[in-house]
């Protein structure tokens, strides 16, 4: 597997030191946990019940019961065991390793294959909640969440291909997922939410392709599926509330050569320089980071940036931006 490492560009004499937007924890910081619907009002009760059994001494015999309600042959049983321990799940770390240690991955798994939308959505947020814990991490992807992750992400209701794409980027987390999780075709489904996914699907796509697309591999498959044009247009949105987002990940995917000219191709260029014209600071310094790498190899590119007017807000920001900002100006 190739990661890419930060390097030091060289252009025209000059030595940048990584050019790589590292201050991401803002842009990506909202693809952490289940965000889907609690239970039915009509079951609140229910809900505060359960709750409060999870804080007594009584929660270990209950996850046992709801784990070995998964594999119970009445669909409705295993719903409401696969509903209980999404919750339990939710925002409890220490439920997360019981649930794990009681056995209830391999069969979540399986109900992420189910035909019924409501048991895989369900199937699929309990393993994302699972999946936050870094002790649960590895299990989750030995015992073959992958492949069923990216099914849900293929069929499964927005919900689920939003809280799938989010337990794929936490397995992502783990490097040696990285590679099986592109070669599992998790790519193009990405993009594609990226592309027609409502704001959250768009956002936890974002967020995940970013993860994934430190692997070379992964960034050719990311614009072999076309990534570059809902880049670009999320970019040239400023009211997308996408335009950091889409930024991050384009700068992690234009160190190949595939992914500068689709960026050209998709009307990159005039979008970077209106970004360095009108955008916010952080972001001004991402385009500068990415039309520098256009521009790097490039007579052809670096005529193109030229032309769409990029020299004079390149000034503005060398003489008015921030140290960083400067220094890549």
């Amino acid at each position: 597997m190739e990661t890419e490492n930060p390097v030091n560009y060289k252009y025209m004499g000059r030595s940048f030191n990584d050019l790589s937007i590292n201050d991401d924890s803002t842009a990506f910081s909202d693809c952490n946990s289940d965000r889907s619907g609690e239970f039915p009002s009509a079951s609140s009760q229910n809900r505060r019940l359960l709750l409060a059994c999870a804080n007594s001494e009584n929660s270990d015999e209950l996850i046992r019961q709801l784990v070995s309600d998964l594999d119970s042959c009445s669909i409705d049983e295993q719903k409401q065991a696969a509903l209980e321990l999404r919750l339990l799940a939710k925002n409890k770390p220490e439920n997360r390793i019981k649930i794990a240690k009681a056995g209830a991955i391999r069969p979540l798994i399986s109900l992420i294959s189910s035909s019924d939308p409501y048991l895989q959505e369900n199937g699929v947020t309990a393993i994302l909640n699972l999946s936050l814990c870094d002790e649960n991490k590895e299990l989750i992807a030995s015992s073959g969440a992958i492949k069923p992750l990216v099914r849900a992400l293929r069929t499964g209701t927005s919900t689920a291909k939003e809280n799938a794409a989010c337990a794929l980027l936490r397995l992502s987390q783990v490097e040696e997922n990285k590679v099986a999780i592109g070669r599992s075709g998790a790519i193009p489904l990405l993009v594609n939410l990226l592309e027609n996914g409502g704001f959250r699907g768009k956002k936890d796509a974002s967020t995940a392709l970013y993860s994934l697309c430190t692997v070379k591999e992964n960034k050719i498959r990311a614009v072999e599926a076309g990534i570059m044009r809902p880049l670009v247009e999320l970019m040239a949105d400023f009211g997308s509330n996408m335009v950091d987002k889409s930024a991050f990940v384009m700068s992690v995917l234009v160190p190949v050569p595939e992914a500068k000219t689709a960026l050209v191709e998709e009307g990159g260029i005039p979008v970077l320089v209106e970004i360095i014209e009108v955008g916010s600071q952080r972001q001004k310094e991402i385009a500068v980071a990415i039309l520098l790498q256009i521009c790097e190899d490039s007579v052809l590119f670096r005529t193109m940036v030229a032309r769409e007017g990029a020299i004079p807000p390149l000034v503005a920001l060398s003489q008015s931006g921030t140290n960083r900002a400067k220094q890549k100006v």
